[in-house]
Parts: C-alpha cells; sequence; structure tokens
C-alpha cells in the first residue's frame, strides 16, 4: 500500500469506499537507553531541541505506522482512513505508540 492512500481524514480524495475492514493498528514499546539517556540529558544543558529524543519518537512513530499498514494489508485493504497516534508512559522510560485507523478498499471515482 503506497503512503498517499492513508489520511487522517475518513477519505480519499478522488476514491470511493467500496468496503470497511474495519480498525487496524500497529503498536510499539520502546524504552530508552542509558547512552540515549544521558545524551539527551547533556542535550538539555544548552537548551532547544533535543534530537535524540526527536529522532526516537519519530522512529517509533514510523515504526506504528508500518506496523498499521502491514495489519491493513493482511486484511485486504488498499488504503487507511481515520489515521490517529497515540502514546502512553507504561513505565518510567517506557512508552507506547500506537497508531490506528480504519482498513478499507477504495476504487477511483468516476468522472
Amino acid at each position: 500500500m503506497e503512503q498517499k492512500m492513508t489520511s487522517t481524514t475518513f477519505e480519499i480524495c478522488g476514491y470511493s469506499t467500496v468496503k470497511n475492514l474495519g480498525v487496524v493498528r500497529g503498536i510499539i514499546v520502546r524504552s530508552r537507553s542509558i547512552f540515549g539517556t544521558i545524551g539527551a540529558s547533556l542535550q538539555t544543558l544548552a537548551g532547544g531541541n533535543i534530537t535524540l529524543y526527536t529522532e526516537l519518537c519519530e522512529r517509533t512513530r514510523y515504526d506504528a505506522y508500518l506496523e498499521m499498514m502491514v495489519h491493513a494489508d493482511v486484511l485486504g485493504a488498499n488504503a487507511v482512513v481515520g489515521v490517529r497516534y497515540e502514546s502512553t508512559e507504561v513505565m518510567s522510560g517506557v512508552t507506547e505508540v500506537i497508531c490506528y485507523g480504519t482498513a478499507v478498499v477504495v476504487v477511483p471515482k468516476e468522472v
């Protein structure tokens, strides 16, 4: 499935939904490494963007997104609508990120 076939809205522009396959999700649970924590702590001394955490968050969200896409593909979807992210701290230093949406089958709209 192409990335352009996902949307935070409930439709894909130029396509009609012909089948709803239900909720799909990708869940990733990550912890910070001791080295990442030390490095990020040093970055906080200078202020500004803490790039080590930014990169960790971006990678975790992307991995959850990919897991959601695989789940949708297994169900036979060619698009996912209503895509959302949520995160929860499971324990100190351990965070769960979930990416979820509705798997659908879409076809191009006739003109």
